[in-house]
């Protein structure tokens, strides 16, 4: 191969593949502030930033917002979590009236307290 065409080969600029790895590995920062004014009264700020990487590279410098916005996770896992929370407390709850109930049975004061026991159908 000629040295000429050597030449031409390593300097050509770099391709858009290259370009977007450089970018994820080192990230890409965009800011800008946007104002609207009309007879010099501002009606509007808009403050513009935005950090272009990789998962990887926010991890490093502290940023992990996306796995606890609750837009971005899925709504069945979050209702079924939810459920289950509201069951043991549900739980405690009724087990909290049943000791108060004896208590009051002990005492004298209070006819016994009887509790409705709730079944879940599970979905297969």
């Amino acid at each position: 191969m000629s040295t000429e065409r050597s030449t031409l080969i390593t300097a050509r600029p770099p391709g858009l593949v290259d370009v977007l790895d450089r970018i994820l590995d080192k990230g890409l920062v965009i800011a800008g502030d946007i104002k609207v004014s009309l007879a010099n009264v501002e009606l509007l700020t808009l403050q513009i930033r935005l950090l272009v990487c990789s998962i990887d590279k926010a991890e490093q410098i502290g940023l992990n917002w996306w796995r606890y916005d609750t837009n971005l996770t899925t709504r069945a896992e979050r209702a079924e979590a939810e459920n289950v929370e509201l069951r043991e407390r549900l739980s405690e709850l009724e087990q909290e009236i049943r000791k108060l109930g004896a208590a009051a049975r002990v005492a004298g004061k209070e006819p016994e307290v009887t509790t409705r026991k709730t079944t879940k159908k599970r979905r297969t």
